[in-house]
């Protein structure tokens, strides 16, 4: 894929010097003991409790870290000792990320939307986001409660080894992936989908949103083939492949239980990248409307 030298995303947030996943650095964890004895000496226990769930919630909105108020590590702004491979995933993925912005900002408009645009966390290890903790060993993903996309680039090491899918392509559909559930969201459509948890049917709910992320990504790509080198298309479907449902439950577990699937399969998602890729056209993408057997 040709991105060197191009234009990244001014959407892109750094917060690889961050330790403790903190929203806010600034090394206060010894200031927040304090602040409870505060509270505490002036108006007692429930004021401490007040002061907690306060903080609990400021947590979720991702406005404060809740070793302010619980005195616990203090989050640490340090700069981050990045090295030059590290440095050159971060660039790729705001190059990367500016080009689905890019791409998606026409399609709305074709369609009388306006496209509003998610901000990408770079982090390292652990991060607060508005659906709670974000781990690495997750792998990358995206929260509709701050309507931001995180990584963890130390992901990509693992897509290379693990599911044996390397190349920038495969490390772009990633980040494409996950704009992806960015435009479901604006649609409403994870908000309907996330309605039905708990039903029996939840599940294949999940696999249909999966999917349809899958086609955006391959619209995405339709979008950008000026860019495309050769094999990136292979190096992308590679990926689909390699984190299919019954792939990795094959790996992981030795046997595949269909029933369990959240993602869809191998072929599935293959198919359903395919098909963004050879329309470009986000109307195409409907997931939802023909009978599960037939994704």
């Amino acid at each position: 894929m040709e991105w060197k030298g191009r234009k990244g995303s001014s959407n892109v947030e750094d917060a690889r010097g961050r330790s403790g996943g903190g929203s806010l650095g600034g090394g206060r964890g010894g200031m927040g003991m304090s602040l409870l004895t505060i509270i505490g000496r002036k108006f007692g226990i429930k004021g401490i409790l007040i002061a907690i769930v306060a903080g609990v919630v400021l947590w979720k909105l991702g406005i404060v870290d809740p070793s302010m108020f619980l005195g616990g590590s203090p989050t640490s702004s340090a700069p981050a000792k990045i090295s030059p491979e590290e440095e050159e995933r971060y660039l790729f993925v705001g190059v990367v990320l500016k080009d689905t912005e890019d791409v998606w900002d026409k399609e709305f408009a074709r369609i009388g939307r306006t496209y509003e645009k998610p901000i990408l966390q770079v982090y390292r290890g652990s991060t607060s986001t508005a659906c709670g903790p974000g781990k690495a060993e997750s792998g990358p993903f995206y929260c509709p409660g701050d309507r931001k996309i995180y990584i963890d680039l130390s992901f990509y090491d693992e897509l290379a080894k693990t599911f044996e899918a390397p190349g920038d392509f495969a490390q772009a559909y990633v980040v494409a992936h996950e704009v992806g559930h960015h435009i479901q969201k604006l649609l409403g459509t994870s908000d309907k989908v996330n309605a039905r948890r708990g039903q029996p049917d939840f599940n294949e709910y999940s696999v249909r949103l999966e999917l349809q992320a899958d086609f955006y990504s391959g619209v995405w790509a339709h979008h950008n083939s000026r860019y495309l080198e050769q094999g990136d298309i292979q190096e992308a479907m590679r990926a689909a492949n390699a984190i299919g449902d019954d792939a990795i439950q094959k790996k992981m577990q030795g046997r595949v239980v269909p029933h369990s699937f959240t993602h869809g399969t191998s072929e599935q998602r293959m198919r359903w990248f395919n098909k963004g890729l050879q329309s470009g056209k986000i109307e195409d993408g409907d997931t939802f409307s023909m009978p599960y057997s037939q994704l």
